[in-house]
């Protein structure tokens, strides 16, 4: 009973802050012809409210691709619908075809809020809750209200859905298939996963992770026997559960190949995710090395962009090869969750057409091994943050990020004592620390070294994040904070990625673990 009391009280401060936030600016807000991911998100509702299924994907006089068109998968179409006939009941002005457009009030940003508060309270929320209560290590069950209240507090997820306004439902899903695999449900987990993939199609991030693990789990029973009928009964899971999403626009394959046409436009460029029309927008501005590497070498103006989608490829898949391998051979619970890390991180970093936004995919998976490695992932978050700053001050959520982000840091000071957990066994670098004792000298300082780089590394975003909002740019350089923001965000992060595939490649964990059965 204490445990779920104090479990209450996190989820009431985890809500309170969220109310806090949606009280704000959003994404656009006030700013036409194009508006921002609200005004996205309510076009949505008005399209597939007022036109047949047929025509949700298709350029028309009635739908305007160039003006916010359905780029999402069909159970994002299909929640759209959901909202707007709640929305009709309500007021029939929200979801008027052609009228609609740009449409602000009061009353519509308080439904629009709290449609994200529901979606948060039915899938988010449960999801941590049921996960933290999950953890095998009695330390941690004791610590399952304070895992929660880390995760449910981290700033960047929050300042994203309740600030610039995103619903949380594809992170959700994910977090249930996650919850599921913990369980040895893995046809329940095959399922929330699909449904979170034909929610967001960035969900790929996470799919070698959970493709790898139930293989892995398939070949340690064996192919002949119980391995093959698991297979068999994936295999079967997966295509239901894309069939069922699919049906509506299974009858016709020029409806398919348009939807997919909108998932992936790969015409568009290495950079440009969506149509960047709107003012809230920044292609430029992604902490990844594509766009960081631009500062030096313009690669649009250099390489074609098919190339520059053959090489965004092969980066990626050889920079998150090894930890599937390794993931394919040794399944493992652990493994699974930091390999989640890796991947993610790895298609952040290097893949085709990736939004500043996209970093919540890595950092979902980081929440989920806080408790393992409290100091890497507290440090790893906060970056997270604070590499969407130039999203944030265009959405007008400066004050929501200067009083959240360093909150958050506080709760995991207090919680975890982040920097008296700096040593290589803490961090999860013993057995690669011993391979290297003979050769580097300087691992016995190694604790004090990272103290003292995480403190640099506080030390220079908040000096950035000051300047950010306290000084206008040079005239001749007006991108240089936020091109610095990326800059740093992105070395912060290639440096996370060689630690993640450490932990990950010389994991003696994993060898303990009882066998997969």
């Amino acid at each position: 009973m204490e445990r779920w009391s104090l479990m209450t009280i996190t989820v009431l401060l985890a809500l309170t802050v969220r109310w806090a936030v949606s009280l704000g600016s959003y994404s656009g807000a006030g700013k036409p012809p194009m508006y921002g991911d609200y005004e996205a998100q309510r076009h949505w509702q008005e399209i597939t409210y007022n036109l047949p299924i047929r025509q949700w994907y298709f350029n028309t006089s009635d739908n305007n691709l160039l003006y916010w068109g359905l780029d999402y998968p069909p159970l994002t179409a299909y929640h759209s619908f959901v909202c707007a006939y709640i929305a009709k009941l309500i007021n029939p002005e929200w979801v008027a075809l052609h009228s609609s457009r740009g449409y602000e009030s009061q009353p519509h940003k308080l439904f629009m809020r709290t449609t994200v508060f529901v979606a948060d309270l039915l899938v988010y929320i449960p999801a941590v809750i049921l996960y933290c209560f999950s953890l095998k290590e009695t330390s941690a069950k004791k610590k399952a209200s304070t895992c929660a209240l880390c995760i449910l507090l981290y700033p960047g997820l929050i300042l994203i859905d309740h600030g610039h306004f995103q619903y949380p439902l594809s992170l959700g899903l994910a977090l249930w298939a996650v919850l599921c695999l913990s369980h040895d449900w893995d046809l329940l987990g095959s399922v929330a996963f699909c449904l979170a993939l034909n929610y967001k199609q960035m969900e790929l991030y996470h799919s070698l992770p959970f493709f790898c693990y139930l293989l892995g789990k398939c070949f340690k029973k064996g192919l002949k026997g119980k391995g093959l009928v698991l297979l068999a009964k994936l295999a079967g899971t997966v295509l239901v559960s894309f069939a069922a999403c699919w049906l509506p626009f299974a009858t016709d394959v020029e409806q398919i190949m348009q939807v997919l046409r909108r998932l992936f436009p790969i015409d568009r460029g290495l950079f440009e995710a969506c149509m960047f029309s709107s003012p809230t927008h920044c292609p430029d501005k992604v902490a990844n090395i594509w766009c960081s590497l631009s500062v030096l070498i313009k690669i649009k103006n250099v390489i074609s962009p098919r190339t520059q989608l053959k090489l965004s490829f092969a980066v990626t898949f050889l920079s998150l090869l090894p930890a599937c391998i390794k993931l394919t051979v040794q399944p493992s619970l652990r493994g699974f969750k930091f390999a989640l890390v890796s991947c993610a991180l790895s298609f952040f970093l290097f893949s085709f057409q990736v939004h500043e936004k996209s970093i919540l995919l890595v950092s979902v998976p980081v929440c989920l091994i806080i408790n393992e490695i409290p100091f890497m992932a507290t440090w790893f978050l906060l970056v997270s943050t604070f590499s969407l700053l130039p999203l944030l001050q265009k959405d007008g959520l400066l004050l929501p990020y200067a009083v959240t982000t360093p909150a958050f840091l506080a709760v995991c000071l207090a919680s975890f004592s982040i920097l008296d957990k700096t040593s290589a066994e803490d961090l999860q670098l013993k057995a690669f620390s011993l391979s290297l004792r003979g050769y580097v000298s300087w691992f016995k300082s190694f604790p004090r070294i990272v103290r003292s780089l995480f403190l640099l590394s506080l030390a220079l975003m908040g000096a950035l994040s000051v300047l950010s909002a306290a000084m206008p740019p040079p005239q001749s350089l007006p991108d240089l904070f936020p091109l610095a923001v990326a800059v740093v965000s992105c070395l912060h992060f290639l440096l996370f990625l060689v630690y993640f595939n450490l932990v990950t490649l010389w994991d003696s964990k994993n060898r303990g673990q009882k066998k997969l059965s």
